[in-house]
């Protein structure tokens, strides 16, 4: 499973001269294995980097255990450096060769699926799931004091022991402990598996109560809600908690979208277009890059000082080397940034970010 970790392990790797990046879709529903492993020797057919291609083709040659729906590759067989992941979610087919792998692909999936977790809840306990990019990761539960529901039309008499307003009293006093365990439970689930998104599950009740117990700091990572039983399946929690993910993520792209927007217009702290986020890049000073989905660009990249730009620069400006033609410049600033500290945040359908360039940031200073 692809993790946080990996990704920083990639950000910081470099090669002497050139590697391979390879995305494959292995998806069932693209083709059996004999498709896509054709689709992937025609891929491969303009790779100068035999060894690295023989590197490849033989993992697939003779790896069949093909659960997810695409494949991650990365080769440097000068280095002796070759990492697959298997994922969960499908993504294009893609080959780079560059210096650097090519993390964009999976910076996007981190993005938008990375760290969901769904609580399911009654009044007597939860059960709560971590979902990582398509996956479940894990399940955990927490069950509490049955609650015994008061009956109407009692004999007990109001406000006497053992009448209906003691019974109320002890039913609510045994929904509220029950509730106290829950929150606790989840906050350390929330903290140990480091969520990023939270969806909620149950009767509207439960979801007010439970909310209404919940530290600020996890409401507001609260993403969306959804009518559910305590004994849906796996299957059908993933499901509903990827529809309303994407939708929950749309709603922020375009707020995110027209923040930026705004925030650069107005030189506050933002920047649009292809060479001024470049030039941010190489001074370090970006704190979110943000890019259209499939946005690629050619460039150039200087061998001494890593400096990158999208002009036909035949000579550094830095420091008046020789700079090196990449296939794609937008890919070597997303590893940079990430390298530098920086997020990179993924749009999806932004034809107002489009017309502006297609990529922007917002600047640490």
């Amino acid at each position: 499973m692809f993790t946080e970790n990996d990704l920083r392990e990639l950000v910081g790797y470099q090669a002497q001269q050139s590697m391979l990046t390879i995305y494959l879709n292995t998806d069932p529903t693209m083709g059996n294995a004999d498709s896509y492993r054709l689709r992937l020797r025609n891929m491969l057919k303009s790779v100068e980097l035999a060894a690295d291609v023989q590197q490849v083709e033989e993992y697939f040659d003779t790896e069949d255990d093909w659960a997810g729906r695409s494949v991650a590759i990365f080769s440097d067989h000068s280095k002796q450096f070759f990492k697959v992941f298997p994922l969960a979610v499908p993504v294009p087919d893609l080959i780079h060769i560059g210096i650097r792998p090519n993390v964009r692909p999976l910076a996007d999936l981190l993005d938008s699926y990375g760290g969901y977790s769904v609580v399911l809840i009654d009044k007597q306990g939860a059960r709560l799931f971590h979902f990582h990019l398509g996956q479940l990761v894990e399940q955990e539960g927490v069950l509490g004091a049955s609650v015994r529901q008061v009956k109407k039309g009692g004999s007990g008499v109001t406000g006497m022991r053992g009448g209906i307003t003691s019974q109320t009293r002890g039913v609510e006093e045994t929904i509220e402990r029950n509730m106290r365990e829950v929150i606790d439970f989840s906050t350390k689930f929330f903290e140990e598996k480091h969520i990023r998104r939270i969806l909620l599950s149950g009767t509207d009740d439960n979801i007010a109560l439970y909310r209404s117990y919940l530290p600020r700091m996890w409401q507001s990572l609260i993403v969306g809600t959804f009518p559910g039983s305590m004994l849906a399946s796996h299957q059908e929690i993933l499901n509903k908690a990827l529809e309303i993910g994407k939708k929950a993520e749309k709603e922020r792209e375009d707020l995110l979208i027209e923040k930026l927007i705004t925030q650069s217009s107005k030189q506050a702290g933002a920047i649009v277009g292809i060479e001024p986020t470049l030039k941010a890049v190489n001074e370090g000073r970006i704190q979110t890059l943000v890019i259209q989905y499939g946005f690629q660009a050619k460039g150039f990249r200087c061998p001494q000082c890593n400096t990158i730009t999208s002009l036909s620069e035949i000579v550094c400006k830095q420091c008046n080397s020789e700079a090196i033609g990449i296939s794609d410049v937008i890919a070597t600033a997303v590893s940079l940034t990430l390298k530098n500290g920086g997020e990179v945040d993924v749009v999806h359908n932004q034809p107002k970010f489009e017309k502006a360039g297609s990529i922007g940031a917002f600047l640490r200073y």
